[in-house]
């Protein structure tokens, strides 16, 4: 068997390795941390690695702490968009002294594995069981609340009968009125039942059509459009998706109270997993805005049903929308930070073509 050098099995791994000498300069690196970093290794070589990785102060601690115990040190990172990759990448990096400790020989050598996918397959899987278990209490809380509030009305209704005097008579309708009010809010809590009523319809359509109804929410705020003209026309229910649309929308227009950006983007993605399924290719519809954002401590809750950060709001926008993408095989996924957030609709092309009428 033909040995292979320790050289050809460096530019054969697919795991980005970046060598660097005690003054963080890059010493060397392989095909793979190429690709991560978008430079390529002649430019790299000779140069400092922390401008390659945004500067991260906790990759520098681990760096120097590195060249000062002789330890090995890990951690993950985010790596911002750049020219050659335009979204932001997580990345799960380890630092490795190699040589003699003390010594002008020692190197670090510093592992890096892209870990984006993975990590939004797991998000996406937390979300779709977020979703289930939200939907399981709405059917719950729905099964409690709608009975008894039955039996109430009932009673109302048969004493109202009884009551000879107008006056009382108004409080007998307070309470009908009243329990018809939490009936319609158990109703929104399920959103619309039966399945999807597929036809072939064109999703730009579909947003242009939402736009038209937000349009006297707007005041301010400015509405830029980034679509993928090769889009093919999808099978769905179009009830079903403008609401969900017109929950995301309405929602951002909220959260940019009347002045700043909002806007709206389609795309094809190749290879995206939903839930077990790995679809060939997804439409993607985006909802962006330059808000404030979501407050962190409500974003690992926000498809849970009455969560939401303002006075105003019921906190059933998203889980509908949520259940009503849902019955086309799809799901929300969604990022935010302050000056950038981003509801995602997946719906699977391959998914779209059943049912069409």
């Amino acid at each position: 068997m033909k040995s292979v050098a320790a050289a050809d099995l460096f530019e054969g791994l697919d795991t980005a390795v970046v060598v660097v000498d005690p003054n963080l300069l890059v010493a060397g690196m392989n095909p793979a941390a190429e690709n991560l970093l978008g430079v390529s290794r002649r430019r790299a070589t000779g140069s400092p690695l922390l401008p390659l990785l945004d500067d991260d102060e906790t990759l520098k601690r681990a760096l120097a702490s590195s060249l000062e115990s002789g330890q090995t040190y890990a951690q993950e990172l985010l790596l911002a968009p750049t020219a050659v990759h335009g979204e932001t990448r997580q990345v799960e990096c380890r630092v490795t002294p190699i040589g003699a400790h003390g010594t002008d020989s020692l190197h670090l050598l510093v592992e890096m594995s892209d870990i984006t996918r993975r990590m939004r397959i797991s998000r996406e899987n937390a979300l779709l069981i977020q979703h289930g278990a939200g939907r399981q209490m709405v059917r719950q809380l729905a099964h409690e609340i709608k009975n008894p509030l039955g039996g109430l009305r009932g009673a109302a209704q048969l004493l109202r009968r009884q009551l000879a005097s107008e006056d009382l008579r108004e409080y007998t309708d307070v309470i009908i009125s009243e329990a018809d009010r939490l009936v319609a809010l158990v109703d929104t809590l399920l959103g619309p039942g039966g399945p999807p009523n597929k036809r072939s319809t064109n999703i730009h359509e579909l947003i242009e059509y939402v736009l038209r109804i937000i349009e006297p929410e707007l005041g301010g705020i400015r509405i830029v459009r980034d679509y993928d003209p090769g889009l093919p026309a999808l099978a769905l229910d179009a009830d079903q998706i403008v609401q969900a649309l017109l929950n995301l929308a309405r929602n951002a227009c909220a959260a940019l109270e009347g002045s700043g950006t909002l806007t709206l983007r389609t795309r094809a993605t190749l290879n995206f997993t939903i839930g077990d399924e790995r679809h060939p290719t997804v439409a993607t519809v985006e909802i962006e805005d330059d808000g404030p954002g979501i407050p962190a401590s409500l974003q690992d809750s926000v498809f849970y049903p009455l969560v939401t950060s303002r006075a105003d709001g019921t906190g059933l926008g998203l889980p509908a929308a949520q259940e009503l993408i849902s019955r086309h095989r799809g799901l929300i996924e969604f990022e935010s930070r302050p000056g950038r957030t981003v509801f995602s609709v997946h719906l699977p092309l391959a998914a779209m073509t059943e049912g069409a009428q």
